[in-house]
């Protein structure tokens, strides 16, 4: 699959974002107050493969989304001036924790200005002093990542495919996003097995 341009990128996943929305839901106060902020998260019909983008870690160590091939990834972008992110941070904490490390990597990146001098103190002061967050202060996934709102999470495959977004508070407590999370994991294992299958087959065809 070719990848797309990432101007072109961002605007298939704004199109994306504003036709989700069900006008009807904001004239029935009731129907809203109950619905789940987890149905915010807009799955995608086609994938979108993205390209390698730096980001670091709390020790200036380079990252970028192609190391952690095989992996569901959940990013999470934020920043401390951000209350709705700020908010999100402590269930995300709880809700990465229920999962297989080995097949879903939680990767939230603070898009701060001044990067882990500001947001290391920020998160001790909020009582999260064990919060690993990872860091782009000039916003270099904005490249790949409509990063005009914020908190907004973007939900990959194993193969650095973009296959689910939400661009704004989600209550990650909810157990709606923990059977969310393990439908994808589960389509994971299974396009990581497919894969296997057809490697095998063209193997043993090789020897024929």
């Amino acid at each position: 699959m070719k990848r797309l341009p990432s101007a072109l990128l961002v605007g298939l996943l704004l199109l994306a974002f504003g036709s989700s929305a069900n006008p009807a839901a904001s004239t029935d106060k009731t129907k809203a107050a109950t619905e789940s902020t987890v149905d915010k998260i807009n799955i995608l019909a086609h994938g979108f493969p993205l390209k390698p983008v730096p980001f670091t870690d709390a020790e200036d160590n380079p990252h970028d989304f192609s190391q952690y091939r095989g992996k569901v990834l959940l990013v999470n972008m934020w920043a401390t001036w951000c209350p709705p992110c700020v908010r999100e941070l402590p269930a995300l904490q709880r809700f990465a924790k229920k999962f297989d490390q080995e097949k879903l990597a939680f990767l939230p990146i603070s898009i701060d200005q001044e990067g882990k001098d500001k947001v290391k103190p920020f998160l001790v002061s909020v009582g999260m002093p064990d919060f690993d967050s990872f860091y782009d202060p000039k916003m270099a996934l904005d490249a790949i990542f409509p990063l005009d709102t914020i908190p907004a999470t973007f939900i990959l495959d194993g193969s650095g495919t973009l296959i689910a977004f939400v661009r704004s508070f989600v209550d990650w407590d909810d157990p709606k996003a923990e059977a969310l999370l393990n439908s994808l994991i589960e389509r994971e294992q299974q396009r990581k097995s497919e894969t296997v299958h057809a490697v095998k087959i063209m193997s043993e065809a090789k020897t024929l």
